[in-house]
């Protein structure tokens, strides 16, 4: 059985030019602010919210960054598939498929988001989004999106710690 895990991403600056390259073919305008933002999503270990990204964009730029700016850039990125937002953090991650091919696909995806360490892992499963789409049709309601977020803790935050071990006297 294959993993549901999407794969790790390549280096930040390796998934970047390949998702500049992808959206160059595709004619899709990646400016410099929405390269900024998706390169700090890139890097960072966790979710970031729009806030702690304008903070960091007046920290790469040194420029003022306004709010609106980063909201803009984000959506641009969300409706390109390249970021997916966290709803239950307020907060986006990079695309992990769109990272290791260069994105402009669809893809159906849920997210393991660790409440201790607010880590997220976006894993793929297509059948869960079958089992829920199945569920609503069964009802009557037609799904536009799909979002599942799961909360818990990772396999880092869950595992045992080491206790120190006891040095006898010397």
């Amino acid at each position: 059985m294959a993993s549901l895990i999407e794969p790790p991403l390549v280096t930040p600056s390796a998934a970047l030019a390949r998702i500049a390259a992808s959206c160059a073919s595709r004619g899709i305008r990646l400016t410099a602010t929405r390269r900024l933002v998706l390169g700090l999503l890139l890097e960072a270990e966790r979710p970031l919210g729009a806030y702690l990204l304008m903070e960091r964009l007046r920290a790469t730029t040194r420029q003022a960054v306004s709010p609106p700016t980063v909201y803009r850039a984000l959506d641009f990125l969300a409706r390109e598939r390249l970021v997916h937002r966290i709803e239950r953090l307020d907060a986006f991650v990079a695309c992990a498929a769109a990272a290791r091919d260069g994105g402009g696909h669809a893809h159906l995806h849920q997210f393991l988001v660790c409440r201790r360490c607010g880590r997220a892992e976006e894993i793929h499963d297509p059948a869960v989004a079958l089992a829920l789409s199945g569920a609503a049709g069964q009802v009557g309601f037609s799904a536009h999106r799909m979002t599942v977020e799961l909360e818990g803790e990772c396999a880092r935050c869950a595992a045992p710690k080491a206790e120190p071990r006891h040095q006898p006297p010397t």
